[in-house]
């Protein structure tokens, strides 16, 4: 056993992780890009939609966070269900259904179908995110986790750099073809590859290393010691999870950078429509301008987490500043330039405190409770998702302005900056 720790620690290491990154990171990742491309691009869809169809921006802020309570719902029979079997057949399950459920959007007609595909694409992508943590438990030891989490969630700001422009191109390119219009094509384009990478899925992953036949034993062995590394303080069973106030307190948080995360990302193609960017392929490539400094944040903070062994301050500062600054808009709407700048700055900031946020919970809950416990935390914060869009909605129909409902969002991203740092972790 001692030689097999000092090979992680030797040269044996950096080749096994570099072979394990780019045999699961790079397909996890383009997987998670679509799913991401597919809750947010109704931020984009409302440009033509919300006319075609003649919705209220109430009505748009809850059909778009309405996902969230259909995710929220299933993902946690998802997660408890993903150890017995297995995250392959999970995965591919995930993929195709929410595949064929994001291109049939381009039938919605009225609120009611609305709300109803947009319930139904969180049913079906339900336990994708936590399950990928979970999945990753498996493959890297605690202290690689957050670089490992950073590479796979970059695709929430590539979904933003890619998804703005392309979904612009689509709905103006491809307007009026057969019968149909710009945004349906959209929907159509985007949600179709998932099918196809549901049943590449069976293919390209092992539910663990010592099912890899890519791996030499040898190999298998240097994860498997790596994994065993004591770092926990709470049971093994999912009951012990539950009984864990520190579960509870990461979930409040969670669901603050949650829901800061995602009012952005939904009314992101609005707001900057409102600093008088009228051409939507012009709006395309002003809303990817944020994900650039979301992409190179998370990769930066994810890193730095790393090599310096500490969670509570990565996630909580950045969290903080994404608060501040976003407090600062409504004094510069108006202005384009600036107003790029802070969201920017805002995304960027509120990327970084959930990338070094998911490699926390991997420190302390281990074993097959991890799947449930991770599933946990995401199932109560991630209704954040629908809290956040609703409120920038509810707000500008009742004021008719942004501004108010921008205002609540910045203090609820300081609310879980708060409850970042008041939450000691077990390492800290």
């Amino acid at each position: 056993m001692a030689s097999i720790q000092t090979a992680i620690a030797g040269s044996d290491a950096p080749a096994l992780y570099d072979k394990l990154n780019w045999r699961i990171l790079p397909f996890l990742l383009i997987c998670y890009l679509f799913a991401y491309m597919d809750r947010v691009n109704v931020g984009f869809a409302k440009l033509q939609m919300q006319s075609d169809l003649h919705f209220s921006d109430a009505a748009y802020g809850v059909g778009a966070g309405i996902f969230f309570v259909g995710y929220v719902l299933f993902e946690l029979p998802s997660n408890l269900m993903l150890p017995r079997i297995g995250a392959r057949k999970t995965f591919s399950r995930i993929l195709v259904l929410w595949g064929v459920t994001s291109a049939c959007m381009l039938f919605v007609r009225n609120v009611q179908m609305f709300y109803g595909m947009r319930f139904l694409l969180g049913i079906f992508e339900a336990g994708f995110a936590p399950g990928m943590i979970f999945y990753l438990s498996r493959w890297y030891g605690p202290s690689r986790m957050a670089r490992a989490i950073a590479i796979v969630f970059l695709a929430g700001p590539i979904g933003g750099i890619v998804g703005g422009p392309v979904s612009a191109w689509l709905m103006t390119a491809l307007a009026g073809k057969a019968g149909l219009a710009g945004w349906q094509w959209m929907f159509l384009a985007e949600g179709a590859p998932c099918v196809v990478l549901g049943i590449l899925t069976l293919f390209m992953l092992s539910d663990r290393p010592a099912q890899a036949r890519w791996l030499s034993d040898e190999e298998k062995r240097l994860i498997e010691t790596e994994l065993a590394t004591p770092a926990s303080d709470t049971g093994h069973s999912f009951k012990a999870v539950l009984r864990n106030p520190k579960v509870y307190v990461l979930a409040g948080a969670y669901f603050c950078i949650i829901a800061s995360i995602y009012a952005l990302s939904f009314w992101l193609p609005t707001i900057v429509k409102s600093q008088g960017v009228g051409d939507t392929l012009v709006l395309g490539w002003y809303a990817a301008i944020p994900y650039v400094g979301a992409a190179v944040g998370m990769v930066a903070i994810g890193r730095r987490s790393d090599s310096r062994g500490e969670r509570r301050y990565h996630s909580s500062v950045p969290a903080a500043l994404a608060a501040l600054v976003l407090s600062l808009f409504v004094f510069v709407d108006g202005h384009l330039v600036a107003s790029l700048v802070l969201l920017t700055l805002v995304t960027t900031m509120l990327w970084m405190a959930y990338t070094v946020f998911w490699a926390i919970p991997a420190q302390y809950i281990k074993g097959d409770a991890a799947a449930g416990g991770i599933a946990l935390i995401n199932t109560i914060g991630l209704s954040g998702g629908f809290w956040g869009p609703a409120i920038i909605g509810w707000a500008k129909t009742s004021t008719g302005s942004l501004h108010v409902g921008i205002l609540i969002v910045a203090a609820v991203a300081c609310c879980g900056a708060v409850l970042l740092f008041s939450n000691r972790l077990p390492t800290q």
